[in-house]
């Protein structure tokens, strides 16, 4: 069956309660609003403080999104692209599109004006839909997407390129679609990179999607008495595909605009929250508050919260004694994935075992995995290898790049590009990345666009981006910089350089060394990591979790 179903089926059985509901602290206007309510009102509502939407009117809004796309040419196999930051329009607008039988193409929203475009055009978008955080970076393209012939604006006065989306969804039908879609059918594109700094356009089916949706089940037994806080970005396959749990058990979930400790645990406590999804540093930051004394978590409503868990990057285990610690009633769980393999989901840790944290666990639900070595075949157990991964998940394929596909998927195995190994119970450790890919707070930072830039600057000679250990944050981007003979540069003028840069991927650290290069002008990395972190950072946690920590 299609993913759009779950919504029918939801729409038509719990029509009347809540499927989503957007929580933005930051917002000056405290009003609640129902979706009818909201799509009516003025736009200086457009940032109310609490936002919901039931199941029907979740899935008559996908329906007039999708009617109206209909009407406007759009036919199986078009591209619409979505560059929202999380709102309660967000996930009618992706299941409108799925509706038609085009593809959703989720950007994500720190992408500058330049991916944006690279993007688009990648992927063959012919519609945009986007906020007003954007306005400036679609504009500063507008004339080099000739792809992209239709843009909808989500929010108030729009730029007079744009159909204002609301107005427009407003005036169409509420009916589903007379569109036939099947499981093999493509479904969505996302976005990945490699160590190039290039995103891959990657295709998945509704099948794809639907297997996501059983094995987040299958992990954390969600229910209709479940409600789950989503945090991260759903343009990510992680958010979303946590989320799925919540649409294939039809239960609440709110979304929360913000990572403030104090947003969290008032939204857990006023929302009667159950699941909560975080990444390392949002974890510390509610950790570091209750141990400052910033927050008194005695004050909250915390005795529904049953499960938290953590993607996006390694988990160190001192962070989950901490945790254990202050909500020792918590089950605790970690899921990898990749964006290949339809988001999180393929290795799992498992609830039941705790003791292995520092581990990524194993086959997920409906998954098989295998460490192999360069050629494919199984190493022994306890040796390293490249992790590869099989299952409902898997990608369809690079869209146009048949080379990329064919170095990854072999055979029906997703070869991942990270090193692991596995111990005597067959839980997997991951020890390193084959790629030299960056994750700092759970987000990809690819050090050959931070070398790019910085080669621009007139004193610097050669460049390494490395990742350096961090508590909080997994990782923060060092830049190793070389400076040419006669000049003199302090770290002040690199980091002053870095400013045009978007902020996530500017340098945390600048160091100046001389940069290693092999006898075929590739720089030896490994060198720098063993000079200035003392090798892996995962194997350390590795070796961490081997003492008995509960």
């Amino acid at each position: 069956m299609p993913i759009t179903d779950f919504l029918i089926r939801n729409a038509e059985l719990y029509g009347d309660e809540i499927s989503l509901v957007e929580i933005n602290p930051e917002s000056e206007d405290i009003v609640n609003l129902s979706w009818q309510e909201y799509a009516l009102v003025e736009p200086s509502h457009d940032n109310a403080y609490r936002k919901e939407i039931s199941w029907r009117l979740f899935n008559c809004q996908a329906n007039r999104f999708a009617q109206l796309l209909l009407n406007q040419g759009v036919t199986a196999g078009d591209k619409v692209a979505i560059l929202l930051m999380n709102c309660l329009e967000w996930l009618p607008i992706y299941f409108g599109i799925l509706k038609t039988g085009a593809l959703a193409v989720p950007l994500n929203y720190r992408y500058t004006a330049e991916e944006i475009r690279y993007c688009l055009d990648l992927a063959d978008a012919s519609i945009l839909v986007f906020g007003s955080e954007f306005i400036d970076r679609v504009n500063e393209i507008q004339n080099r997407i000739p792809k992209v012939n239709i843009q909808y604006f989500v929010g108030g006065q729009g730029p007079s390129y744009t159909k204002n989306y609301f107005e427009e969804t407003l005036l169409s039908s509420v009916q589903e679609p007379a569109v036939p879609i099947k499981d093999e059918d493509e479904a969505a594109i996302y976005f990945s990179s490699g160590t190039t700094g290039f995103p891959k356009a990657i295709l998945h089916s509704h099948q794809s999607l639907v297997s996501s949706c059983i094995t987040e089940q299958k992990h954390h037994s969600q229910t209709r008495d479940d409600i789950f806080l989503c945090i991260p970005p759903l343009y990510h396959t992680g958010a979303k595909m946590h989320w799925f749990g919540s649409l294939i058990s039809g239960s609440k979930a709110v979304l929360l605009r913000g990572t403030n400790p104090k947003w969290i645990l008032e939204t857990v406590s006023s929302e009667k929250v159950t699941i909560v999804w975080l990444l390392v540093p949002w974890a510390q930051d509610i950790l570091d508050a209750i141990e400052s004394g910033e927050i008194h978590i005695e004050i909250y409503c915390l005795n529904q919260w049953r499960l938290m868990h953590i993607g996006a990057q390694p988990v160190p285990p001192s962070l989950i004694r901490r945790w254990k610690t202050y909500f020792p009633e918590h089950q605790y769980d970690t899921n990898y994935g990749l964006s290949e393999s339809i988001g999180p989901g393929a290795v799992h840790l498992g609830v039941e075992n705790l003791h292995k944290v520092g581990a990524i666990g194993k086959s997920g639900y409906g998954w098989q995995t295998k460490i192999v070595d360069a050629s494919g075949c199984q190493v022994p157990g306890g040796a390293v290898g490249e992790l590869a991964l099989r299952g409902p998940g898997v990608m369809k394929c690079y869209y146009k790049d048949p080379d990329a596909t064919n170095a990854v998927l072999v055979n029906g195995w997703l070869h991942t590009g990270d090193m692991a190994k596995e111990d005597g119970e067959g839980f997997i450790y991951l020890v390193d990345r084959k790629k030299d890919v960056i994750i700092t707070g759970g987000e990809n930072i690819y050090p050959v666009q931070i070398e790019d830039f910085l080669r621009q600057n007139h004193m610097v000679k050669d460049v390494a981006v490395i990742g350096l250990p961090d508590h909080r944050l997994g990782e923060i981007a060092a830049a190793i910089v070389e400076i040419k003979p006669g000049q003199n540069c302090t770290e002040k003028e690199i980091l002053t350089f870095c400013l045009d840069l978007p902020r996530y991927k500017r340098p945390r650290r600048v160091i100046f060394d001389q940069i290693p290069r092999n006898p075929t002008g590739k720089i030896e990395k490994p060198k720098l990591r063993d000079k200035y972190c003392g090798g892996s950072l995962v194997e350390s946690q590795i070796e961490e979790t081997k003492s008995a920590l509960f």
